[in-house]
Order: structure tokens, then sequence, then C-alpha cells
């Protein structure tokens, strides 16, 4: 078996690759490590999992930590943890897979970029690690990330965005200054932490945009937005916003269209796009969808359509947030970098209603 620990298993990335990985049948939980609750078994902070995974939360500091042999680390921490750490779990021989945006990119550069729009340290704490890294969307770096060391799982709106554009993007449908992603996600996507923003009556009732003066995914969506085009850079107009639902990310992308086409032509270029995406679902405009045709997968639907009055494309990307924009990317990059079918442990519907 594959041996995996877990840095920040108590929250709501950690629970959900715990969940996923209980399914899994060659990966097996070996170390959960967290601040909180040290001493506790995961089933009682979370009794959902009681008889499924009752291990124990160690300290980072216990030494412990780095008693078992682990063949792959997952980072389920903010910004500036898995850098620091990283290095030392890939000299005991562990890949790794991080959350934050520590890995999300592979150039010093491109990094200082990205910290200084979230107001970070521009300087990486272990720079020579950039480079050994992928950017871990599956569906573009498929490559990369079965021989990388180091994958910087993508950002859940950069993801839904990134999803939805690329086919039209790579296949110059669009004019690349023209693109607007408005992404709309559930609460859940603020992570698990006490805000008095995030408590029930703030939320009941309340939708609101927010970081409009720079979101750090549009770093993402830009970056592959342009290897894809071959332009120097893609500059996109980007506004996020929050809805009282507990988890689904909603992301409608517009872009102005080069040259006349049908709604079923472009249908056809994304279905070819995406010919050997599993995870990725293309409909027409026609099709009832939403946030709960993905609840609790690893799918992206994408419904298309062509508004010829105005010369638009429109696609309207749907992601689980902690799935498809989270754990379930993590995952299907885990599979990838031990070289096992991307679907293994995730391919099934989600439930309905």
């Amino acid at each position: 078996m594959i041996r995996v620990k877990i840095v920040g298993a108590l929250g709501y990335g950690g629970v959900g690759i715990t969940e996923l990985l209980l399914r899994h049948p060659e990966f097996e939980l070996a170390v959960l490590v967290d601040r909180e609750d040290v001493g506790n078994s995961i089933s009682s902070v979370y009794p959902h999992l009681k008889g499924f995974c009752d291990l124990p939360i160690i300290a980072p500091d216990d030494p412990a930590v780095n008693d078992s042999e682990i063949d792959v680390v997952l980072y389920s921490t903010p910004d500036g943890v898995g850098m620091t750490l990283a290095e030392a779990d890939l000299k005991r021989g562990a890949k790794i897979i991080d959350y934050s945006g520590d890995f999300r990119f592979t150039s010093e550069e491109a990094y200082a970029d990205y910290a200084t729009r979230i107001g970070r340290n521009p300087v990486h704490a272990s720079p020579d690690l950039l480079g050994r890294n992928a950017y871990g969307l599956a569906e573009l770096h498929r490559d990369e990330i079965r021989n990388a060391e180091i994958v910087g799982n993508p950002g859940c709106f950069a993801c839904s965005c990134i999803l939805g554009l690329a086919p039209a993007v790579g296949n110059s449908l669009v004019e690349p200054l023209s693109i607007i992603c408005d992404c709309k996600t559930g609460v859940s996507g603020a992570g698990k932490k006490a805000s008095p923003a995030f408590h029930y009556p703030a939320r009941y009732e309340q939708m609101n945009a927010y970081k409009l003066a720079g979101h750090q995914h549009i770093c993402e969506v830009e970056r592959e937005l342009a290897l894809l085009s071959n332009e120097e850079e893609i500059r996109v107009t980007f506004t996020t916003q929050v809805v009282p639902v507990c988890r689904g990310i909603l992301s409608t992308l517009y872009g102005t269209l080069t040259t006349p086409v049908t709604e079923k032509q472009v249908l056809e270029m994304y279905a070819d796009f995406y010919n050997d995406s599993p995870f990725v679902r293309i409909f027409g405009s026609t099709a009832a969808m939403g946030t709960a045709n993905v609840r609790c997968t690893n799918y992206c639907n994408l419904t298309v359509s062509v508004d010829e009055r105005t010369n638009r494309l429109r696609v309207v990307s749907h992601i689980d947030n902690l799935m498809k924009g989270q754990a379930g990317s993590a995952l299907q990059n885990m599979n990838l970098m031990f070289n096992l079918p991307e679907t293994t442990g995730m391919d099934r519907p989600g439930m309905y209603p």
C-alpha cells in the first residue's frame, strides 16, 4: 500500500482527502498532523468517520510525525507552511502535494508576483524546489504531474475558470483581452475558521462580492490561459462572490468571439479538447444544470452557449470547491504521480437530491 501523511488534517481539505482515501484501493492513511485536538482521534472531531478512520492527531513537533515510512505527504495548510517543510519530506523519500499557493508556480519571479498580490513575503523559502514542481491541474498537465516530485494543487476558482476557458483560448476562439470571469462560491470556500463574517447570521440571505482589488487566483488563470494562447500575457476581468450555500462554485465565463461560430461547433471543439479527461463533462445551453449536479464529486460540468446577438461565447463552469477545487484534484494528482488510473477511488456519481 502507498502510505500517506496529511498535514493540516482537521481542515476541510484534510478531512475531504481523508474521506476519499478511505475508499481508495491503493492508498493507506498513516499519519494525521494538526495543531488542534492533538492526541484525540480524528473521529472524535468528525464523528461520521468513527469506525472508518480513528487515527490520532499528532502535533507537528512530535517526533512520531516522521517515524513512519511515508510515500506521499499532503499539505492541507495555508501559504508558507509547505515551502518550509517540503524539502525534509523529500529527503525522506516522499512525494509532495500542497493545497496552498507555495508550489503553484515554477519560478521565483512567478511566485513573487503571486505572493505580492496576497500581501506575503515575495521571497520563496525553498527556491531550489521551484522547477521540480508541477501545476496540479491534471487536464492540462498530466505528463508534468506524472514526473513531478512536488505538485501544487490549483486554486478552486482557478480550476473552475481555466477548465471552462481552456478550449476556447487554446483554439483562438475568443479575443484574449475580452475575457470576463464572474464566479460564485459557497461559504466553505473560506475554510474552517472562526470569523464573524462567516457566522450563520452574517451569511443567511447574504451575497457579496469580495477581493475586487485583486484575487490571488487571477495569477493562475492568466498564466495558464497565456500558455494556451501563446500570448505574452492575458488580462481577465475577475469577480468573486460568496453566496449562502455550503459548497459549490459556479463560474460564468465570457469572451468575444473572433469568428462567427455555432453552439454545435463549440460543443464539438470542447468535446474534442476534453476527450481524454474523464472528469470534465460538456453540455449544451438547454441542459438543466447546477452545482448540485457535481456536489461531492470530482467532476467539472461545462455548459456551453453562443450568444449570436452579442457575438459572445458564454461558458458556465460547475465544480464542488471542496472536491474538484481541492481534495478531489489532490487525489487525481496522487493517482497520476503513482502511475494509477486518474479516476481510481473517485469514479462515481454524486448523490441526488
